[in-house]
């Protein structure tokens, strides 16, 4: 084997290594929606006003890139964690040239979400419950501290990583593949043609009545 086989070798390794260690941190891998799921996100975002778009776990960049494609006039941002979906994230937006969209290599738990209209999510249950604990759409326009928003939701059932979250995550909509919010409505939900009869789900946080109980 040459050193040059050898290189790639290692460097195969090391990305595969840093989604393994990703995912394990997380509690989900870099898993694609499939193409039906994308059609029904982009869809639900079509009567969400003009503001901007968080992709929460933007993954290798398919459905994000889409969304700023399809919303050119709105701010559309994405994060990602894990190290090579970032990366090839990067690459498709380069030669897109999607000048309406930011990609962060960041936790999004730990990321200023304050500026969110709409987030876009394909999490898992433990996530969307930790998701659904840091919204609080009864304070849209308040102000607060990182103590004073944790105070709010029982700290029991938030991880370490969520002590660094940032105030003010109230977007008006919260659109989601699979998985629900546990404690809240629905306002609109599309069932896929798939074999699972899939869910997306989307959430009107700026109306009181979406609690459920």
């Amino acid at each position: 084997m040459s050193l040059f086989e050898i290189g790639i070798l290692l460097i195969t390794l090391f990305l595969a290594m840093t989604i393994v260690w990703t995912t394990m941190r997380v509690g989900i891998s870099p898993m694609p929606s499939s193409e039906k799921a994308y059609r029904a996100m982009l869809k639900l975002t079509e009567d969400t006003g003009d503001g901007p778009i968080y992709d929460l776990g933007s993954g290798w960049g398919t459905l994000v890139i889409r969304m700023a494609i399809k919303h050119p006039k709105r701010k559309v941002i994405g994060y990602e964690l894990s190290l090579l979906p970032y990366l090839i994230s990067l690459l498709i937006k380069s030669v897109t040239r999607v000048n309406n969209l930011t990609l962060y290599r960041q936790d999004f738990m730990k990321a200023d979400l304050s500026g969110a209209s709409v987030l876009l999510c394909y999490l898992y249950p433990d996530g969307m419950s930790k998701l659904d604990l840091l919204i609080d759409a009864q304070s849209k326009k308040a102000s607060c501290t990182s103590t004073s928003c944790l105070s709010k939701v029982n700290a029991n059932h938030l991880s370490s990583d969520t002590a660094h979250f940032h105030c003010g995550c109230n977007p008006d909509f919260v659109i989601s593949n699979n998985f629900a919010l546990p404690s809240r409505k629905a306002e609109k939900e599309i069932r896929l043609d798939d074999l699972y009869r899939s869910p997306i789900f989307r959430y009107k946080l700026d109306q009181s009545v979406n609690r459920l109980g």
